[in-house]
């Protein structure tokens, strides 16, 4: 897995001198649930710039914040009615300067979301548009005559169930929406549409941010000749949706969209002429997520990473799961890619992939394994305190897909809920009103304050062990390779050459039981476990543990 430096690249760097995101670990702040300063209920950016000394605490290197931006919040910030503003609910412009400004004073980079594929159907770009046929924003978003017989014009399917196509009596004609019929296609094919979007780019870029995460970018750009999907039979997978039944070919990942990344790409290389390094992480999802992650990453002038939902939807942890992650990116000389266990769009992990008696184990066996992995590892908040899914009642939902699924599809409510902060105080100290979600009864116990005085609670474990990564370059930018253990024993070696070579070895047992290794070195220098061997020789991994070691 060596990477490919040349002096010319604007990609990489010496392996002495690699750009600032090149093994960041980022932190994702869903804005709404982490911190409440004025009462509403709801997260808002005072509420962040008050806890970036916790995050810069952590030792994580940046921040991705997720949607903040002017919205009607029927999809909760990734419906954009302003992408240039912030929503009232947030806060002000201002505020997001003085968040950038702190969060710079700290050391820690910002990341902010960035929607390509659609808007609100409140965006003044579609009140234009679907006034008229030929008005100048007229082709700004995906339109199309109905059949002859009034029907949409293909079988296309939206996420959140129901046609991909809206009728809209203003203009005689279907709009299409990959989501909610309130977040409208953008035509990103129109070179207009993709110059507008550069420069919103442009305008947080000259605010002060660091970089982006592109939303759903594979859904940018339709088939212009809008064929039908064809049908994906329902054999051996789940199915909650229309979505679920269609090879969705023509309806996204159309060719033309690494073009447009090229230009992204353009725009913030001139900001890294200025001396200002700029980075740009795609989320894919999908069943061809791999391919589209190489294609939108290939070479040194599309983006710098991407992640896939291979994790995030993984219903188990295991170590074929984790082989073929690794193993998809070793093909790759130049790929450098982001890993996500959790978000707000899928459930916890410990929820998922945990079923023992021992959850606390289980949670630092799994970040060691996050922060271990090859790339730039996020956080999703509350990771680190281990918090596990919530159960949302029916009555209390907010997310538009559970409410319109339910109860096939459980929705990403349980993974939104507020950040608990103090475990004593009413609503875990996240907010002094009524919060937008209920806090999680367990999440109490978990509370940033009591773990913060618990050394061997799972916030100061994931804390040291970034101290640590920070200062081993072998696993912040290192190479990886794959070492075959026991059953469900998962291994690989990090290493970097040149002036000052640096190798660890990572090993994971993903089970309940003690496993047993043999020949194995007969002594190890320990950078980091999970518990505390009694030797410093090792021939048995406790169960759900990891160990990070330099073998003497």
């Amino acid at each position: 897995m060596q990477n490919s430096n040349t002096a010319t690249s604007s990609c990489f760097r010496s392996p002495n001198n690699p750009p600032w995101w090149k093994g960041a670990v980022l932190y994702q702040i869903y804005p709404r649930s982490f911190y409440d300063t004025n009462g509403d209920g709801i997260g808002d950016l005072q509420g962040i710039i008050k806890r970036l000394d916790y995050i810069a605490k952590l030792g994580v290197d940046g921040i991705w914040i997720s949607p903040f931006f002017k919205s009607p919040m029927n999809d909760f910030g990734y419906d954009v009615s302003d992408f240039r503003d912030v929503d009232p609910i947030f806060g002000t412009l201002k505020d997001f300067e003085c968040l950038i400004n702190k969060a710079h004073d700290l050391g820690l980079k910002v990341i902010i979301d960035q929607v390509v594929a659609h808007t609100s159907d409140l965006h003044e770009w579609f009140t234009e548009s679907r006034s008229s046929c030929t008005g100048k924003k007229a082709d700004w978003y995906v339109w199309h005559d109905p059949k002859p017989d009034g029907s949409p014009p293909n079988n296309w399917q939206s996420v959140f169930g129901g046609p991909a196509w809206t009728w809209d009596a203003r203009r005689g004609q279907y709009y299409m929406h990959n989501f909610l019929s309130s977040q409208p296609q953008l035509n990103m094919h129109n070179p207009a549409v993709q110059d507008a979007m550069l420069d919103v780019v442009s305008f947080w870029l000259d605010k002060g941010v660091d970089g982006f995460r592109f939303d759903a970018v594979n859904f940018a750009m339709q088939d212009p000749e809008f064929k039908d999907n064809p049908a994906w039979p329902k054999e051996g997978r789940v199915i909650s949706r229309p979505f679920d039944l269609q090879h969705r070919i023509y309806n996204q990942s159309h060719r033309d969209i690494p073009v447009f990344l090229e230009k992204v790409r353009e725009v913030l290389d001139g900001y890294r002429d200025k001396g200002k390094e700029k980075f740009v992480v795609a989320e894919i999802g999908g069943p061809s997520s791999l391919d589209e992650m190489k294609a939108f990453t290939a070479g040194d002038n599309r983006l710098h990473s991407a992640y896939s939902f291979d994790f995030l939807y993984a219903d188990a942890l295991t170590v074929e799961t984790v082989e073929t992650s690794i193993e998809s990116w070793s093909e790759r000389e130049d790929g450098w890619p982001s890993w996500a266990f959790s978000n707000h769009d899928a459930p916890r992990f410990v929820s998922r992939w945990h079923n023992g008696s021992d959850p606390k184990a289980y949670t630092k066996m799994v970040c060691t394994l996050l922060l271990c992995l090859k790339g730039n590892p996020i956080i999703y908040q509350g990771e680190e305190l281990g918090l596990e899914q919530v159960e949302i009642p029916f009555d209390k939902l907010q997310d538009p897909e559970a409410i319109a699924n339910w109860p096939a599809t459980l929705g990403r409510d349980g993974a939104r809920t507020p950040m608990p902060w103090k475990k004593n105080e009413p609503n875990a100290g996240f907010t002094n009103g009524e919060p937008w979600l209920p806090i999680g009864k367990s999440h109490f116990g978990l509370s940033v304050d009591r773990q913060m005085t618990d050394d061997s609670s799972t916030l100061c474990f994931v804390q040291r062990f970034l101290k640590i990564r920070k200062n081993t370059p072998a696993l912040s930018r290192g190479n990886l390779s794959i070492v075959k253990l026991p059953e469900e024993v998962l291994g690989f070696e990090r290493f970097v050459g040149g002036e000052s070579p640096d190798r660890v070895r990572c090993y994971f047992n993903l089970s309940g039981n003690a496993r047993v290794l043999t020949n194995f070195c007969d002594t190890i220098k320990i950078v980091v476990s999970t518990w505390e061997p009694s030797t410093a020789s090792l021939d048995i991994l406790p169960p759900y543990s990891a160990i990070v070691f330099r073998p003497d």
